[in-house]
């Protein structure tokens, strides 16, 4: 019998206490002067400590090939910013295996790298991060969710 995965669900009150904290990390980091996000899922948290930050100058750098189907696949670079990371906070969601993360690294050795929550495998590949979660684990972010009626609980275990 196959094992149910593991889900840590974040609500976007909880996404948001994260970011905060993230941000509270790095108000007296005096030369990041530019956020480059990962999208898609860095795009949320960017936006939060560009506010936080008071940082205006914000740019993407598209990676794909990070699905529940692709997840050994190769990662494929969509766009790039034309920079070494000098004066950059990187922003991404998630750090799971730092496959992602050490392209970037690559790419940006210059730049401050930053996740809101970070998986063992990936960790060593971020600066920092807030909150740590299981490698087995999958992160249910608000984007990603859906509002729907629940069962009750009786129900549920008679299934």
């Amino acid at each position: 019998m196959a094992t149910k995965p593991r889900y840590y669900t974040i609500s976007w009150e909880q996404f948001h206490s994260d970011a905060r904290i993230l941000a509270s990390k790095l108000i007296n980091r005096k030369d990041l002067k530019k956020i480059v996000c990962v999208t898609r899922g860095g795009l949320f948290p960017a936006a939060v400590l560009a506010r936080e930050l008071e940082i205006r100058w914000i740019d993407t750098i598209c990676v794909a090939g990070y699905d529940e189907e692709s997840r050994g696949s190769e990662a494929s670079l969509l766009k790039v910013p034309e920079t070494d990371g000098e004066g950059v906070l990187v922003v991404d969601d998630l750090v799971d295996s730092g496959r992602t993360g050490r392209i970037i690294r690559e790419l940006m050795p210059k730049a401050y790298f930053v996740t809101m929550y970070a998986k063992p495998k990936g960790q060593e590949v971020v600066d920092d991060f807030v909150v740590s979660v299981d490698q087995d684990t999958w992160i249910l972010f608000p984007w990603e969710a859906e509002l729907s009626p629940a069962s009750p609980l009786v129900r549920r275990i008679e299934e």
